[in-house]
């Protein structure tokens, strides 16, 4: 293998690819990455094989110059627009032969000015002498180049590199990229990447996109440059200018669909976790009581014998005791254990505090006044209460209920809201549509809530199949009413396939006689027998203008208006409400 990369260097066996880097606002190739493969015919004609081979036999310098020297030439004599982003490993950076000025040089022969070459950073092992490489880095400075630092979140040690050289570029590696249009932990990553990167004046590339949607979400987020295969495949002679297809997206008004945020069902009991002294079954019921009198605050002692929970010892339980005639002078001087709830509840600090809820909801009340004792593989740590436990639950409900309707699991008014913004920031124009059930209130009464909570689910799975969930956003106010943000022009013809998907499958949820009559009779609050037809789908419309309403509050009001005005119609309805009024 050494006598092969000798070869390979002594030929210059190596040939260059370019992938390019497309601004996300206009579409515009701005750089082109700088690849490189090895002989065609070669085990080493992958660089991660070459690079490997490299430095097992002690020639990373020697393979990276001759990879920089080829990558330049090539970029020179293909003539290509914009910057080229030289990649260059921290290993190589620190030679100190690797500091002579060699890559100056090549491109002053070739006749590339310095600040059309970045220095793109790309780690293959950790980076320790971090003094020496912003020693190097100035040094690549004061010759006019600027640097990058590639795969930001996968790299050793990327984010201190980040805070240690102030680079002008950072690519966030593929893994946070692809996907993040379904994914809302890949979108907070990014998002914070992004905030860190404008306080610092640094501007993020994407790598790794691989679809229009993931394309939409970075633009939107504020990303300032991508790369991928939607963007260009890496080629001998790559395109001057990206996809047609990628700079009418880009150059579309309009915001992409972000993932929705998920109520954490996975915290865990040690989000509760108090530390709490626990005493040793040897300790006696007068000393356990002198501990409750010190400490007027504290209700519950666990009792531990080398780190394993044994019981319980409550403060009510102990004055209860020493309260009866002679039982202090009976029991006083024995163990803590006469005293001790024996059959304690425990939980592991990896247990979900939704199934500790229904473990508590299941197990005796005292428990919840009691507390549990918290575990970590089986040793105590410390203790929670049922006081502590309901209030974290009953957060998580709330946050659910806000974000996302916990029947149909789509997205509740906070994230409604918060795209109504989005979209009218953005001056585009939307169609905002407002769903409502007619006479589900009478079907809910005769067929009961099962049956109405399976009609609920079906209308959002109607909804939701007939939208582009890359343009469209599909919300569920509460109860029976829904709302969708169309961007998608044809919205009228989805808003009508969801009419008749609706009316054709609603039948399935009444009986053979009533489906054959229309309809069945039920009282009215007044106790009267009224007949109600089949449940039916009122859609309420109204087309937003660049700069028409300026609030989700104003949206909201007319698109109710245009509800009651779809609601007067008999029957599944769709009304659009064609007055352009103002804010």
């Amino acid at each position: 293998m050494r006598a092969h990369l000798f070869d390979i260097l002594a030929r210059r066996q190596l040939s260059a690819l370019f992938q390019p880097i497309v601004h996300m606002q206009t579409g515009e190739i701005i750089a082109y990455e700088g690849l490189i493969r090895g002989p065609s015919d070669s085990p080493l004609h992958s660089p991660m094989n070459l690079f490997k081979a490299a430095r097992a036999n002690g020639l990373t310098v020697e393979v990276e110059h001759l990879c920089r020297k080829v990558v330049l030439e090539r970029f020179a004599e293909l003539k290509l627009p914009g910057k080229l982003f030289l990649n260059v490993s921290p290993e190589s950076l620190l030679q100190r032969d690797a500091r002579h000025g060699e890559t100056l040089e090549v491109i002053h022969q070739i006749g590339i000015h310095p600040d059309r070459v970045i220095i793109e950073l790309t780690e293959n092992q950790p980076t320790y002498d971090y003094d020496l490489m912003r020693e190097a880095v100035l040094h690549y400075r004061k010759m006019g180049f600027q640097i990058a630092i590639d795969d930001l979140g996968e790299g050793f040690s990327s984010l201190r590199l980040w805070s240690e050289l102030r680079p002008e570029y950072v690519k966030i590696d593929m893994h946070f990229i692809q996907g993040i249009n379904h994914d809302p932990v890949k979108l907070q990553f990014v998002r914070s990447i992004q905030e860190i990167a404008e306080k610092s004046n640094t501007r993020v590339i994407a790598e790794g996109i691989e679809t229009q949607a993931e394309l939409l979400v970075l633009r939107d987020v504020g990303v300032a440059y991508g790369q991928g295969y939607h963007l260009g495949r890496p080629h001998p002679m790559p395109a001057r200018a990206a996809p047609a297809e990628v700079v009418k997206a880009l150059s579309r008004n309009g915001v992409a669909v972000y993932p929705q945020r998920v109520t954490d069902k996975q915290a865990t009991v040690g989000k509760v976790l108090h530390q709490v002294q626990a005493v040793s079954p040897a300790m006696n019921n007068n000393e356990v009581y002198h501990i409750f009198q010190q400490a007027p605050e504290l209700m519950i002692i666990p009792v531990v014998d080398d780190g394993m929970p044994l019981g319980l010892i409550t403060r009510f339980a102990m004055i209860e005791h020493f309260a009866r005639p002679y039982e202090r002078e009976l029991y006083g001087k024995k163990s803590c254990m006469q005293f001790m709830d024996r059959k304690p509840l425990l939980a592991d600090r990896a247990t979900s505090l939704q199934e500790l809820s229904f473990r508590m909801a299941e197990a005796d009340a005292h428990h919840l006044f009691n507390g549990f004792i918290i575990t970590d593989q089986g040793r105590y740590i410390g203790m929670g209460t049922g006081h502590d436990l309901m209030r974290e639950i009953t957060q998580m409900q709330i946050h659910a209920a806000r974000y996302a309707n916990p029947l149909t699991q789509l997205p509740g008014n906070v994230p409604i809201n918060e795209h109504i913004d989005r979209l009218l920031e953005s001056g585009t124009r939307f169609w905002v549509c407002y769903f409502d059930l007619d006479h589900f209130k009478p079907f809910n009464d005769v067929y009961g809530y099962r049956r109405g909570d399976d009609v609920i689910q079906l209308t959002g799975n109607i909804l939701t199949s007939n939208c582009d969930p890359d343009r469209d956003f599909v919300g569920h106010i509460g109860g029976d009413d829904f709302m969708v943000l169309f961007q998608s022009e044809n919205w009228e013809q989805r808003c009508q396939a969801i009419l008749e998907e609706f009316g054709g499958k609603v039948l399935d949820f009444y009986s053979t006689d009533d489906r054959e009559r229309g309809g069945y009779l039920s009282e009215d609050r007044q106790g009267k027998k009224v007949f109600y037809p089949v449940m039916s789908l009122s859609i309420g419309a109204i087309r937003v203008e660049p700069h028409q309403y300026y609030t989700h509050h104003q949206i909201a009001t007319a698109a109710a208006e245009s509800k009651k005005q779809a609601k007067k119609v008999h029957g599944n309805s769709l009304f659009l409400d064609r007055r352009q009024r103002g804010a």
